[in-house]
């Protein structure tokens, strides 16, 4: 419906689900986007087993060397090597396909269209019982044929097209009968009971990222709560995965949360379990605003362990939804929702995902929308994190392990940089390098005197008595009797008490029993 929106308008749309025609330019724009098969791709098998394949189903090879034209289909050979197409099938009961087929078959063998050209190249046919038979050239289609194989391929497209143009006006059946039973005034009066409002494009509150979807864009959207939709998604990030996830992506998420909250950026999730709850009550508890994408009304609480959740996420950010107020969800609705999470923010963190999970239907519009896509890398034993693996792994996404580093990617050039992450800094690293070579060279068992620390150093005798005399006084070494040596600090786990200071002394010590109140066993 959206599509049909999109190419004529709303009330153009509406007059052709009412009228059920389609208009030529929907008709137009939807069958050239419909596979049309390439004539070049059409191959013969032999000349007794002239074949026309189906180029939208993958090829089997039969046990006479040739191909079956549907591998999800049985098809059976003839003693005379030709293929019987079985009538059942869907594709042959098609009327272009019985003209195609019975046109191909009708022809005899000694047709001068079907002369073949010499090709060096030279291949084997094998016979029934798999033994390799004669060698003979392989041959190839002459001029004639491969065009009268051009005129098949053109009928098949007509063929494809007709059946696409029936598919469409079935829908607009179904989109009639809907149609009748909506009532946009009621809604709008249901909307407004429960303090909802309805934008569409060009409201002031309407995101403009929302046109990249194109045919796809809502026609309008539903909104609850008192943070305004625009200015919320500016600065937006999209955190989205599993809902039986794990305890480690349950603090992942809150974490991330609230480090963008932190940062200015809005969290942006569909509200389910999981990684959406996480993300959206790590968000409230940084007392930052968050959008929540429903695939239900906004009024409806689904799921209905959420409501708490969702009231807060009105007081302090908004409820989205393209269903009035009142619809319940369905599975399809989740999958339609999962383009407008990704089209609100700026980029999509995934950061737990099972291979087939709605979390990564999210990040195919993500990508779709050419917008950044990160990744949280997991531990590899855990199923919740395979898809997010699959995703780095198809270097579709960034990997990711802070807040700071998905802000980097998503924010502006030169703003929003993350920290350069470095390993701690030891007090050896302020040491210059030529008193650093002195100390490796001094021993940490025995000892040795200056003049083998200089030349283990590799450096003058001056230099490493200068340098002992600094270290020495640093604390790094220590002088025995046969020369210096390394001082071993002690261990910072346990520090041994001094066994010469007082004991001490805590609020209960100091407390006179006579302040005590009486017990009861006393009276």
């Amino acid at each position: 419906m959206g599509r049909l929106v999109a190419c004529c308008g709303a009330e153009a749309a509406i007059d052709a689900v009412r009228t059920e025609t389609l208009p030529p330019d929907f008709i137009t724009q939807e069958t050239q986007d419909h596979y049309i098969p390439d004539p070049t791709q059409y191959r013969l098998a032999d000349l007794n087993g002239q074949h026309l394949p189906d180029p939208t189903q993958p090829q089997l090879a039969n046990p006479n060397g040739r191909h079956l034209p549907d591998a999800t289909q049985h098809q059976l050979a003839d003693p005379t090597r030709q293929h019987l197409p079985d009538p059942t099938q869907q594709h042959i009961a098609d009327p272009t396909w019985r003209h195609i087929a019975a046109d191909l078959t009708k022809r005899p063998p000694n047709d001068p269209s079907w002369q073949l050209r010499d090709n060096p190249t030279q291949r084997q046919t094998t016979d029934s019982g798999g033994q390799c038979g004669t060698t003979i050239p392989q041959q190839r289609i002459s001029d004639s044929t491969q065009q009268h194989v051009t005129g098949l391929a053109q009928q098949l497209g007509t063929a494809l097209t007709e059946r696409r143009i029936t598919e469409l006006t079935q829908r607009l059946r179904a989109w009639r009968a809907r149609l009748e039973s909506a009532d946009p005034a009621a809604d709008l009066a249901n909307g407004e009971r429960s303090g909802a409002r309805f934008i569409i494009p060009g409201s002031p509150e309407w995101p403009t990222q929302l046109d990249q979807l194109g045919p796809r864009r809502p026609l309008g959207l539903w909104l609850h709560g008192s943070a305004d939709l625009r200015f919320s998604c500016l600065r937006s990030i999209a955190v989205v995965g599993a809902r039986a996830a794990t305890a480690y992506g349950v603090h992942v998420a809150a974490q991330f949360a609230v480090g963008f909250s932190d940062s200015g950026w809005t969290v942006v999730s569909g509200g389910a379990f999981g990684i959406d709850g996480a993300a959206h009550r790590g968000s409230l508890a940084a007392d930052s605003p968050t959008v929540v994408v429903l695939a239900c009304g906004v009024d409806v609480s689904y799921p209905t362990g959420h409501h708490e959740l969702f009231a807060a996420a009105r007081d302090q950010g908004v409820v989205v939804s393209e269903c009035p107020p009142g619809v319940h969800p369905t599975r399809a609705r989740f999958l339609i929702r999962n383009r407008l999470i990704a089209a609100l923010s700026r980029g999509t963190v995934v950061v737990e995902a099972a291979l087939r999970s709605g979390a990564l239907n999210t990040a195919g519009h993500a990508l779709s929308l050419q917008r950044h896509l990160a990744a949280v890398p997991g531990p590899i034993t855990s199923t919740m994190s395979a898809g997010c693996h699959r995703l780095l792994r198809e270097r579709k996404a960034v990997c990711v392990t802070s807040p700071e580093e998905v802000i980097d990617l998503v924010g502006s050039i030169g703003d929003d940089l993350a920290p350069q992450t470095r390993g701690p800094v030891v007090p050896r690293d302020t040491l210059s390098e030529t008193t650093s070579r002195v100390l490796d060279a001094i021993p940490t068992r025995g000892a040795a005197g200056p003049a083998s620390i200089a030349v283990a150093a590799g450096v003058s005798l001056d230099t490493a008595l200068s340098a002992l005399g600094g270290l020495a006084a640093a604390g790094y070494i220590e002088r025995v009797a046969k020369g210096w040596r390394t001082r071993k600090t002690p261990p910072r786990t346990y520090v041994k008490a001094d066994e010469t200071a007082p004991p001490r002394q805590y609020a209960s010590d100091l407390t006179d029993d006579d302040d005590l109140p009486p017990s009861p066993d006393d009276a």
